[in-house]
């Protein structure tokens, strides 16, 4: 399992502490650090079943200094996808991968379905 994560963030700190409690194992990645690729996030895009727009980081800087909330709704897909391979803080985290599926945002609840 792959967990995404900005180390500063506190919603990542809650999950991480979350899925060591839970003794889940995983392999954490600094999504500033090591930005998602294009093929990442369109694969886990897929497999998600959720809507594009949950990829997306909306409370962060990034997206709100790009006028993203306005700019999203005219951009296809694939535009979208290549604009979340810029920038590992557009994209909302944690971000958890299995092999069959892929979590954006820490819900307790969510993420005790998946992984428990």
């Amino acid at each position: 399992m792959l967990f995404l994560e900005y180390p500063k963030c506190t919603t990542c700190k809650k999950a991480k502490v979350w899925l060591d409690d839970n003794g889940i194992k995983y392999e954490d990645r600094n999504i500033k650090e090591e930005n998602p690729t294009y093929e990442e996030l369109k694969e886990w895009f897929e497999k998600s079943n959720l809507p594009l727009k949950k990829f997306f980081n909306t409370s962060g800087l990034i997206y709100k200094s790009m006028n993203l909330k306005d700019k999203l709704p005219e951009m296809s897909e694939e535009e979208q996808l290549k604009l979340l391979a810029t920038d590992g803080m557009l994209v909302k985290r944690p971000l958890i991968v299995t092999e069959n599926a892929v979590l954006t945002g820490f819900k307790e609840t969510d993420w005790q379905s998946l992984l428990k």
